[in-house]
């Protein structure tokens, strides 16, 4: 496999030495561009463009066409794997992700099966070859899932939640039906995640993004204990070059230490946590993302800047620092905040590198 011209992410994954820290962010391609929804109203709706891999493939390229980031991230959302299981995504206007078929039944959790990636998810792994062509290995690509805690919140719940009060109830009354879903859903993840690498993705994510609304106990049985079995079964190496992964949990910072083992390559943290503190805890171990504030962007030029150098100067001098928001980027930000962003990274992080290289 041939090797991206700016490989800055991949070796930052890595903890190897890099010039400069390296940035993308979550939700990079999205309705803060206008090009975007420009696309998106052409596709007719968000399931169309997703499904569509010329689409898919414009939408992802936009913003590298706006910003020099440093990678690329799949276009497409978390929830298509239950989908493929026959729940009935759709989306409402306003009204975020919904499933016409949510899992309530004992008799329906138990009928759920593993959906081949190849063929009931063809469109993603179309999509990601694409990418990976027209990307022209410029910058790596970055493929992803849903955590299968977090998908069994929307499988669940039937729709995005603020109490989580269905899935609550089935992981303290009826945990054995919560642990049959997770299990499958960590094997549909392994083999969809596997499947990208083998159509052209570079790196790969995990996001966990409801992991934080669990206590203490539950995080480590319901959702850790499944992303330590995906990690075990993902490939680690295709066609020569190593494959790193990241897993993000939203709310995480009370698990560094627990994620660190769980045989990730790198944690993504939100920003509530301080990422030097967080440097501290997990040591050399692994690397880590983040986390500027996505609301320091309706700050004005100098604000980034500023926000961006605490962010720097608290990870400190040396290798393994991804830069990147510690949530998705708003639909509202100003585009040429972001330009503000990724200047600042590349510019501040320079003086935190020149022993690596």
């Amino acid at each position: 496999m041939t090797k991206p011209k700016n490989d800055t992410l991949l070796r930052a994954l890595l903890k190897q030495p890099v010039e400069y820290t390296p940035v993308w962010l979550m939700r990079q391609a999205g309705r803060y561009l206008s090009e975007y929804n420009e696309t998106r109203a052409r596709a007719g709706s968000f399931l169309a463009l997703c499904k569509n891999r010329d689409f898919a493939t414009e939408v992802t390229m936009q913003p590298l066409a706006r910003f020099p980031l440093d990678a690329a991230i799949l276009f497409s959302d978390i929830l298509t794997i239950p989908d493929a299981m026959g729940l009935g995504l759709y989306f409402s206007e306003g009204e975020g992700p919904q499933f016409e078929r949510p899992l309530r039944e004992e008799n329906e959790i138990r009928a759920l099966k593993v959906p081949d990636p190849n063929t009931d998810l063809r469109y993603v792994m179309d999509a990601v070859s694409q990418i990976r062509k027209t990307l022209d290995n410029q910058v790596p690509l970055i493929g992803f899932s849903g955590s299968p805690f977090t998908l069994a919140c929307y499988m669940v719940e039937g729709r995005g939640s603020t109490d989580f009060r269905q899935i609550k109830t089935m992981l303290y009354q009826r945990p054995e039906l919560l642990h049959h879903i997770l299990d499958i859903n960590a094997q549909a993840v392994t083999a969809y995640l596997n499947a990208q690498i083998e159509s052209g993705a570079q790196a790969v994510m995990i996001f966990d993004t409801w992991g934080g609304a669990l206590s203490h106990n539950a995080y480590q049985e319901f959702s850790l204990r499944y992303m330590e079995q995906i990690l075990s079964g993902l490939k680690r190496e295709h066609e020569g070059a190593r494959i790193p992964n990241v897993i993000f949990t939203k709310g995480g910072g009370l698990w560094l230490e627990q994620i660190a083992d769980s045989g990730c390559d790198a944690i993504g943290l939100d920003w509530t946590i301080d990422i030097g503190e967080a440097r501290q805890r997990v040591g050399d171990q692994v690397a880590l993302q983040g986390n500027l504030d996505p609301n320091v962007l309706f700050a004005g030029p100098e604000t980034i800047t500023a926000e961006v150098e605490k962010v720097l100067s608290s990870f400190g001098s040396g290798n393994g620092h991804v830069f990147n928001l510690g949530h998705g980027i708003s639909q509202f930000t100003p585009p040429e905040s972001v330009t503000t962003l990724v200047e600042a990274v590349h510019t501040l992080s320079r003086k935190f590198h020149l022993k690596e290289c």
